[in-house]
């Protein structure tokens, strides 16, 4: 962790003043320097109990990933489908077309709702990404034409870009500190959630004759998009808006309702004056030069636009989609023909990402953020490397070398005995992977980008840090089929080689932030952002009144 500042653990000391209180908040001082660290309850299960609104807010929220989700699972399907081949005989040129429009579309969308959610608010533009998804997906399910067919893509992926960068945002500002990652993983989740019903639902209809098969699927996804517009009305604003526009006695409203506890909590008190003081120095910082896109690029605020970039860039060069790429043509030249090579690769991939987020989302506030990135990018860049050896190993005769092709496949050639192992044995191994990244890269990402901006740039940084998932998205899906084609084995290294940059990356420059409230988390950087900015934050919160509540809690 950057020096300048460093959580206090739970556990009192003798530097250290605690004070525990009856509905199970913690709030300890220390009472050389006057850090602090507090929590509302416990991390994990039983801190998702103690703020059971919060928690609904942001399950509700996260139904923006659905619709992300849902897109990438149900074209597979389509795009083989044959009637709608039939209808549009795309040539390999439009077909690579037909995804990539919707992921430019989603980047310009990404780097919009940053403007949006500023100048209107989150609420609004969730509702209005929804409604361009709807319309997007209007326009696809009743195309007659290829021009409708990429018309509906491109504003299809508008809304689902910028649902990606403004649900995650609106769930971090409306979780504790204790049940961030928790609840911003539900993001990933319901990602991966919808790409499973995607598949599924293009597959259950493929059968249907006319034009049913893939307009019924592409119908569907419009369901979670009203929801989302309408229910969206209901959600509560973000406090910490509330706050940026000078509307504390709403902020504390809604901030008593987040956390189940009345106005006089010490602990809802303490946040909401947190919350002050972020405001104050978005003001002055404003007042000088404004919150403009290039300050995420100067000295202050570098390192923060970096991380947010660079774990985007790292998920999608883990290979995530490289081994959805290459795995139905490894899988082909080993004998599985027809819908196996769909249900293996597109289906059950998914579920293997779907079971691993759901430990995820109790590791990330307990083991937290950075152990998981470690963790997963050692095991992706040695499975990667275990693959390319394999492919170099038994590519020039895969027929004869069947047990080896299951085994690279599985990414787990180096690990066991070859012919020790049974095909069933092989096949529960395939999805090791999978697993990896749907536990560390996979939800991490959407975290770290609503966690290190400040208050006044943070909607635009998290766009920024989503465009750069959606510009390598598409990076990755126009070069690995050539690169593929060119040297399978040298895809693989190249792979392994950016995920052990990517544990290089996570060890030296990603802070932890499990358990730091947003407020806190710039004091993570107090090494770049300076002294004076220091001083400043010291001023704010002499100003608001934090030393003085402080003492007034441990106190009494």
């Amino acid at each position: 962790m950057p020096s300048g500042y460093l959580p206090l653990s739970l556990d009192s000391s003798d530097s250290s003043t605690s004070k525990v209180f009856e509905n199970g908040g913690v709030l300890i001082v220390h009472r050389e320097t006057g850090e602090y660290t507090y929590q509302f309850g416990p991390s994990g299960l039983k801190g998702l109990l103690h703020t059971k609104y919060a928690v609904f807010c942001s399950l509700f929220a996260s139904i923006g990933g659905v619709t992300f989700g849902y897109d990438q699972g149900v074209i597979s399907n389509i795009l083989v489908m044959r009637d709608f081949m039939h209808r549009f005989p795309l040539s390999p040129f439009q077909t690579g077309l037909l995804t990539a429009v919707l992921e430019l579309g989603a980047l310009f969308g990404a780097l919009e709702a940053g403007i949006f959610a500023d100048k209107y608010s989150r609420r609004s533009s969730i509702i209005l990404a929804s409604v361009i998804f709807c319309v997007g997906s209007l326009f696809q399910t009743v195309a007659s034409s290829v021009e409708v067919l990429m018309l509906g893509r491109a504003v299809g992926g508008v809304g689902i870009g910028a649902l990606s960068m403004l649900c995650p945002l609106y769930i971090s500002e409306m979780a504790s500190p204790e049940t961030r990652g928790s609840l911003i993983s539900l993001e990933q989740f319901s990602i991966v959630f919808g790409v499973v019903l995607g598949f599924w639902a293009g597959f259950l209809t493929r059968s249907l004759d006319g034009s049913s098969s893939w307009r019924i699927p592409l119908g569907i996804q419009i369901i979670p998009g009203v929801i989302l517009a309408v229910g969206t009305l209901w959600l509560p604003p973000s406090p910490r808006l509330l706050v940026l526009r000078g509307k504390k006695d709403k902020a504390l409203q809604t901030l008593m309702k987040l956390r189940d506890r009345d106005e006089s909590d010490p602990l809802v008190r303490l946040e909401l004056a947190e919350m002050q003081v972020e405001a104050k120095m978005a003001s002055e910082l404003g007042s000088g030069h404004g919150n403009r896109w290039r300050d995420l690029f100067g000295p202050s605020l570098i390192k923060r636009t970096m991380i947010g970039v660079g774990v985007m860039f790292f998920q999608q060069w883990s290979g995530i989609n490289a081994l959805l790429y290459y795995g139905p043509s490894l899988m082909r030249s080993i004998g599985l023909e027809g819908d196996t090579i769909s249900l293996v690769m597109s289906g059950f991939v998914n579920i293997m990402q779907l079971v691993a987020v759901i430990p995820a989302f109790f590791l990330l506030d307990s083991v937290g953020r950075k152990p998981l990135l470690k963790f997963g990018a050692l095991l992706m860049s040695f499975s990667h490397i275990a693959v390319a050896i394999i492919i170099l190993w038994g590519s020039g005769d895969w027929p004869t070398h069947r047990t080896i092709a299951w085994v690279a496949v599985g990414y787990v050639a180096l690990m066991t005995r070859l012919p020790a192992m049974d095909t069933e044995t092989i096949r529960r191994m395939i999805y090791l992977f999978t697993a990896a990244y749907g536990v560390s890269f996979g939800p991490v990402a959407w975290i770290l980008p609503t966690e290190v901006f400040p208050l006044s740039l943070r909607s635009k940084g998290a766009a920024v840090s989503t465009a750069s998932n959606w510009f390598n998205n598409f990076l990755i899906g126009l070069i690995t089929p050539s690169l593929v084609y060119i040297s399978p084995a040298g895809t693989f290294f190249l792979l392994g080689f950016a995920c052990a940059c990517a544990f290089v990356w996570s060890l030296l420059v990603v802070p932890e932030t499990k358990g730091v409230s947003l407020e806190e988390i710039d004091l993570l950087f107090s090494s770049s952002l300076g002294r004076a900015d220091l001083e400043r934050r010291k001023r704010a919160q002499e100003e608001v009144g934090i030393p003085s509540l402080l003492r007034d809690i441990t106190e009494s």
